[in-house]
């Protein structure tokens, strides 16, 4: 669904954007954000890419309660020229890949409920910034999310929007970066999940493979459970050339007479690190 077929809310500016109303937070809220913080971040001491552990010290996101978008903006600016604006939930497509393409990251403004703390429908605001802003401190990471906006807005007019929607899902959500002989994590969706950031490296459930763009657009993905696969990057640079470097006009021409690969199959040509067991959820 596209901005011209949905408008935004009464109180959001004609590109979604709404106030973060930080002075709302409670002490509560505030308190449930630090409790988060100090959870995830003792478990991906040894488990997260060093670069999104620079980044989560680099924004001073921790310690203080829920951040102000103005100043963790300003921060961020000086780093990589991103900033974070706050939106009422889930936006359009082209409103997403627009803010993307002008470094803007969007970020819902509610905190989860303490009975949420494990499990959330929706994401929130600690998912999306403690999960995804830290790796926009990173200049090249930085770079590939604006190339992927730019991207979208493209997609959108090759009718391919599921095709890049699972890189996104598989890279940006899920992904594992090789850093040396180990596997890392740095995937939004896992390094904000308690459970997934163990699943994710130590159980033999899921497959984990090396990344190649067609593969991962020919991979649907999941959203009631951990993930069957998941998707090892070499580097951020990796990720960044392939998207710069690739047309994907005629790809995704290709794309559309080849069909979609199960979750749970692995395919003779699949650059396999692990041969997962699919016990959970197959």
């Amino acid at each position: 669904m596209t901005a011209e077929s949905l408008a935004p809310p009464p109180d959001a500016a004609g590109d979604w954007t709404i106030d973060q109303d930080w002075a709302a937070y409670t002490a509560a809220d505030h308190a449930l954000w630090d409790r988060l913080y100090a959870r995830q971040t003792a478990q991906l001491a040894d488990r997260a890419h060093p670069a999104f552990l620079r980044g989560l010290g680099q924004l001073d996101l921790g310690g203080g309660g829920i951040p102000d978008f103005r100043r963790l903006s300003e921060r961020l600016d000086a780093a990589t020229g991103w900033q974070v604006v706050a939106v009422p939930g889930l936006v359009p497509d082209d409103v997403f890949f627009r803010h993307l393409s002008e470094r803007r990251f969007v970020a819902g403004n509610f905190i989860r409920s303490a009975d949420q703390i494990d499990y959330l429908e929706a994401p929130d605001v600690f998912h999306d910034v403690f999960g995804h802003v830290p790796l926009l401190a990173d200049p090249v990471f930085a770079d590939y999310m604006q190339a992927y906006g730019t991207g979208g807005l493209r997609s959108l007019e090759f009718g391919a929007l599921q095709r890049l929607s699972r890189l996104y899902w598989y890279t940006v959500e899920f992904g594992l970066i090789r850093t040396g002989d180990d596997l890392k994590l740095y995937g939004a969706g896992i390094v904000s999940s308690h459970g997934e950031s163990i699943f994710a490296l130590d159980d033999p459930s899921p497959h984990r493979i090396g990344f190649d763009l067609a593969r991962v657009m020919r991979t649907p993905y999941r959203i009631d459970d951990y993930q069957a696969l998941y998707v090892v990057v070499d580097s951020f640079e990796q990720l960044l050339r392939t998207t710069l470097d690739t047309d994907f006009g005629p790809l995704y021409e290709r794309l559309a007479g080849e069909p979609d690969i199960a979750i749970f199959d692995l395919q003779p040509d699949d650059a396999v690190i692990t041969a997962g067991t699919q016990a959970r959820g197959q």
